[in-house]
């Protein structure tokens, strides 16, 4: 297991090595979002959204269906709190103490009087107070941008969606060192406790966030549909654009 873990880590360096080369070398140009693969990415745009309407989204409206909103609103809390270790993780990286700080806090209330997330106090007590306890975004992606890493071509990934090779570097290193749920603290610091690392419990929790995440998805990408007049150019551009608010923010706040 441990030779696995080493492999992974080994792949994850390599690719890094040349993501962030070639991220560095071109980022946005001022006419638009930088899209050198076009043709390759809406092949695997549409392939994803053939997937979408043909397998996630019918099952996923079926979980909307037999789930009662308070339920479904406490399932999106514990994953939110669970994504807590990512965003402390990364606000460490980027010397952002008082976020580490503030995402800490919100951690340990969530999980001790939220019962272990499923209900979001911090935010509660952000609400009626001038404690600022709300949920941050942070992620190693944008650690890369604080540190001068360009964003680099846009990417789709099959499945996951909109990217770039930053990020995509990016989502690796959190998927497998910081996410408790596909790796994370659990099977790095915790490799010892078995039930917590296997697979048996592993893959029923990811594969219930990625309902859960679609499922919040779901009517904003009906509303896209029906608004959008190229709905991968529309994503691309979205996304772009808040990769490059939320590096912005991050650098302004620090």
């Amino acid at each position: 297991m441990t030779n696995i873990f080493r492999s992974k880590a080994v792949a994850i360096l390599v690719s890094g090595l040349f993501l962030s080369g070639c991220a560095s070398t071109k980022t946005n140009d001022q006419s638009g979002p930088y899209d050198p693969l076009e043709p390759m990415n809406r092949a695997v745009f549409n392939f994803n959204e053939r997937v979408y309407d043909n397998v996630f989204d019918p099952a996923v409206r079926q979980y909307k269906r037999i789930m009662p909103d308070p339920l479904e609103l406490m399932v999106g809390n514990f994953f939110s709190n669970l994504n807590e270790v990512v965003v402390i993780t990364n606000s460490v990286l980027q010397l952002n103490y008082e976020s580490a700080l503030a995402s800490s806090a919100r951690l340990l209330v969530n999980t001790t009087f939220g019962v272990f997330g499923l209900i979001d106090i911090a935010s509660d007590i952000s609400a009626v107070s001038d404690v600022n306890l709300n949920k941050r975004n942070e992620d190693f992606g944008q650690t890369l941008g604080r540190y001068g890493v360009g964003s680099g071509p846009y990417i789709v990934l099959p499945l996951i969606g909109p990217s770039s090779a930053r990020d995509t570097f990016g989502l690796a290193v959190d998927s497998f060192f910081m996410d408790p749920v596909t790796q994370g603290v659990t099977g790095v610091f915790l490799n010892n406790v078995s039930y917590i690392n296997s697979p048996a419990l592993r893959f029923p929790v990811a594969t219930a966030r990625t309902f859960n995440n679609r499922a919040e998805f779901l009517e904003q990408d009906k509303t896209l549909e029906e608004a959008a007049l190229d709905k991968y150019e529309f994503i691309r551009d979205a996304y772009t654009q808040r990769r490059a608010s939320l590096v912005k923010n991050s650098e302004e706040d620090k």
